[in-house]
């Protein structure tokens, strides 16, 4: 590494370092309450974020157990045992607090555990939604994520494999300078493990400046990690999304431009690794030095704030050969309502040595949220694209595009109608099985309101998971297909 990109990236530790003890000291900490017992029945949290005082009540809101975005994965498929373990923001009956939930589908019967409620977060921000992992030996591992720096963050496996009962708080360590300090502060986490290797996880800290700085970590046994990686830390910061497959680690990032606050996102960069990593290139093959300090680098792909466009990433795959696919929305500012649409749905894939925008169709938030899924030359984006009863507000109908010409050309099929409530976040699980495709939750998005958490098979068919059942077993309720 150059000598300027190790000074910059001391200098951001030593912001990020500072920060910690400036902002939050452990008295402020408001400490998460092991539960550990059964939620009967699956209630997802209902969250706000910023009153808007018009039509639309809040920036965004609604039933959010799978969010946000740069979370992930929610949900995991493993093959020894044939189930699908997944966790989401759960709720009380008063949604007084985030509840961390795991849960499982089991593919040989049909049937889905009733949730174990882990921790309580001592929280209502669905921003702290935990994510979920599975290590070689089956243990399941819950990464209960933080935003910002108000509150811990936390780090819980599972006693016996492939078991959801108990789980153990692990008093996990990062290295800092070269010294072990307490592991107990992430957001926007993203965690994959390589299997011989360990975990690499994707996530983000806040400077003393409140600004996110997006970067990675790697641990052998999920215990001890090593010294966290500045990837980029462009004026005011980052979101960052990631995917992995076949040991490449690929991110997709934003950054905030000076002086217009965290409301404004632009451009879209990407940077992936194959090598757990240790070095990072472009699609391309061109090897960048880290951290990523100017808006103008060899990770840029969009130029949005040229045409001063709001960019809002929503999902990151690979296709069959390995390169990348990744999935935003555009729009002409943060504001709910009208005045900043279009609000394109925008794929943009590495093909033929370069990258190609594709617009798949629109919808009427910034914070509708879908996944991609790419299975030979056949891609879909599974999200709430078509209008739900409260228009312009965060979800909607759930629906699938499919193309099979690379993504020139798009069909759409609705599969969620006449719903009383906006679907959203549609979350793919990491190995995403047929009976098992999709999950995500409803909720009134203009006032709280009880959430239904979903899931669909690969055909269409979408099931409500019960918010009341004392059953350990659920048999899930199919929702009419529709036409």
């Amino acid at each position: 590494m150059k000598t300027s990109s190790v000074l910059i990236t001391l200098l951001l530790l030593f912001s990020y370092s500072f920060g910690q003890q400036a902002i939050h000291p452990d008295k402020q900490y408001a400490e998460a309450k092991l539960i550990q017992k059964k939620a009967n029945g699956f209630k997802g949290i209902w969250y706000m974020n910023q009153p808007s005082n018009d039509t639309y009540v809040y920036k965004y809101s609604g039933g959010l157990a799978t969010y946000p975005a740069n979370h992930r994965p929610f949900a995991i498929y493993a093959d020894q045992v044939k189930k699908t373990f997944f966790c989401f923001g759960g709720t009380d009956e008063q949604n007084s607090t985030l509840l961390h939930n795991v849960s499982y589908y089991d593919h040989r019967t049909g049937k889905i555990a009733n949730p174990t409620i882990l921790l309580d977060k001592k929280t209502t921000d669905a921003h702290d939604n935990p994510v979920i992992s599975i290590d070689d030996d089956g243990y399941i591992w819950v990464f209960s994520t933080s935003h910002g720096v108000a509150r811990p963050s936390y780090i819980s496996r599972s006693r016996k494999p492939y078991n959801i009962k108990k789980f153990d708080i692990i008093n996990a360590t990062e290295k800092v300078g070269g010294a072990s300090k307490a592991f107990n502060n992430f957001s926007y986490f993203q965690v994959y493990y390589l299997s011989g290797k360990g975990f690499i996880a994707l996530f983000t800290k806040y400077n003393n400046k409140g600004q996110r700085v997006i970067g990675f970590n790697t641990s052998q046994n999920g215990i001890s990690w090593n010294e966290w990686q500045v990837l980029a830390h462009i004026e005011e910061g980052h979101y960052q999304i990631s995917a992995e497959q076949n040991g490449k680690i690929g991110v997709a990032f934003d950054y905030h431009p000076k002086r217009k606050g965290l409301n404004y996102r632009t451009n879209l960069y990407y940077l992936e690794t194959v090598d757990f990593g240790k070095t990072w290139k472009t699609a391309s093959g061109e090897r960048v030095q880290l951290p990523l300090t100017d808006k103008h680098n060899p990770a840029l792909i969009n130029d949005y704030a040229a045409s001063k466009l709001n960019s809002y990433l929503l999902d990151i795959n690979f296709d069959e050969s390995g390169k990348p696919l990744i999935l935003t929305i555009t729009s002409k500012g943060y504001q709910a309502g009208p005045q900043n649409a279009p609000r394109n749905w925008v794929l943009t894939r590495f093909q033929s040595a370069q990258w190609v925008n594709h617009i798949i169709t629109q919808s009427d938030s910034n914070y509708d949220m879908g996944s991609l899924y790419v299975k030979g030359d056949s891609i879909s984006v599974i999200g709430p694209t078509v209008d739900g009863p409260q228009a312009y507000n965060p979800g909607g109908e759930i629906a699938r595009w499919s193309s099979h010409d690379g993504g020139e050309n798009w069909q759409m099929t609705q599969l969620t109608k006449n719903s009383t409530m906006n679907h959203g976040y549609v979350r793919r699980p990491l190995h995403a099985q047929p009976d098992f495709y999709g999950v995500w939750a409803d909720g009134n998005a203009r006032k709280p309101s009880p959430s239904h958490l979903y899931f669909m098979h690969a055909d269409g068919q979408v099931f409500q998971l019960p918010i009341q059942n004392t059953k350990k077993l659920i048999k899930p309720q199919a929702q009419p297909l529709q036409p």
